[in-house]
């Protein structure tokens, strides 16, 4: 199978001549090529930063590949699980750069999930004042959309990603066949955000969604590789126009995340999978968009027969069969802290239709009660 290439067209920094954009390689084997990209890129060194739950084998594949390339490449292992976008994994990464006597001349190679790439991601943008970034995404959700656009960051006790930093990557490798290792509850959860790009962007591709839903749980190689595709081409659209969130149209693509990481913040990280939290939460935001008569019944229940198809959580009463329950306060409270939220009002990425979203401000706290069913 071919790769496919998606380029994110940035504009330079520091001068009119510095090209900040990258490609997103698509496809079976694209881990592959990371060699020759590093090397047309001067890199001479690099350090891959790896879930340690896959070290074996797709950390040592880039290792291996890296070392062809006649680039040097040491690994560091990060223990899986979101607990690691810590303060405290970050620091211990810093630690070990500084051991490895890194300089501004070496690649660091983020190859594993979400939490690795936002994690290797903040810690290359701010050691030594920023180390150029490599994303070798190995699970879904990583894929569609936590390794594309340059987000990183790490969680504290207050909430998710609340320190982190603008820092785009030189190049994506978003290999398909990575998928087919991962546990089916890994792979559904990664679904959600590919629902959710469907649903405030693209009519087209939900109905699609809709269509092949069987197709796409069998982890149909052609399937996958336009769910990938698709989802990587719309995150790039967004982040080309509204890069560090400033026009508001980045802030679509945080549809169900308000009430996702109030969940997954409340639950404990970890108990609840991101793309649980987000599913659960796109279930809240479409209940809520209803109540405020932004959307029809029929809305919700396209959206919720979706993530049903797709072995997702589908309702706001599934966060309590899956985690111990939050009180109303607690979750409210979370979500004050989001950093959508300004001046204290509540605001949330809203749906008025199939495929368009809008960011609604000063929510009433009494309606999302109401939505929480609390």
């Amino acid at each position: 199978m071919s790769h496919r290439t998606i380029r994110v067209s940035l504009p330079g920094d520091a001068t009119p001549t510095s090209d900040r954009s990258y490609d997103i390689v698509i496809g079976a084997g694209a881990m592959d090529s990371i060699g020759a990209a590093l090397r047309s890129a001067g890199a001479r060194r690099a350090v891959v930063i790896a879930d340690s739950a896959i070290v074996e084998p797709h950390a040592a594949r880039v290792a291996a590949v890296l070392g062809a390339a006649s680039i040097d490449a040491a690994v560091l292992a990060v223990p899986a699980g979101e607990a690691s976008k810590s303060v405290a994994e970050a620091g211990r990464l810093w630690g070990e750069l500084a051991r490895l006597a890194v300089d501004r001349g070496t690649h660091i190679v983020a190859v594993g999930g979400g939490v690795v790439g936002d994690l290797a991601g903040f810690v290359a943008a701010t050691f030594v004042r920023g180390l150029p970034v490599w994303q070798v995404p190995t699970t879904l959700v990583a894929q569609v959309d936590s390794a594309i656009g340059g987000k990183t960051g790490i969680n504290l006790t207050a909430g998710k990603n609340l320190v982190g930093a603008f820092w785009q990557p030189r190049g994506v490798f978003a290999d398909i066949d990575a998928l087919a290792t991962l546990p089916r509850r890994e792979f559904t959860s990664g679904l959600a955000e590919v629902v959710k790009y469907g649903m405030i962007l693209d009519a087209e591709f939900f109905h699609w969604l809709e269509a092949h839903a069987a197709r796409i749980l069998t982890r149909d190689a052609t399937a996958l590789v336009h769910v990938v595709e698709r989802s990587a081409a719309l995150k790039a659209h967004v982040v080309e126009r509204d890069e560090h969130e400033r026009t508001g149209l980045r802030a679509v693509l945080n549809y169900g995340h308000t009430f996702g990481h109030a969940f997954e913040t409340a639950a404990g990280y970890g108990t609840l999978l991101h793309g649980e939290a987000v599913a659960i939460g796109m279930a809240a935001a479409a209940q809520l968009a209803e109540s405020l008569g932004r959307i029809g019944p029929d809305i919700v229940s396209r959206q919720q027969q979706l993530l049903t198809a797709l072995e997702l959580p589908a309702t706001v009463a599934a966060y309590g069969q899956l985690a111990k329950p939050a009180t109303a306060d607690e979750l409210l409270a979370i979500m004050a802290r989001d950093k959508k939220t300004l001046g204290g009002r509540l605001r949330f990425v809203l749906p008025s239709r199939i495929g368009h979203v809008e960011l609604v401000d000063g929510v009433d706290p009494a309606l999302v009660r109401r939505v929480l069913g609390m």
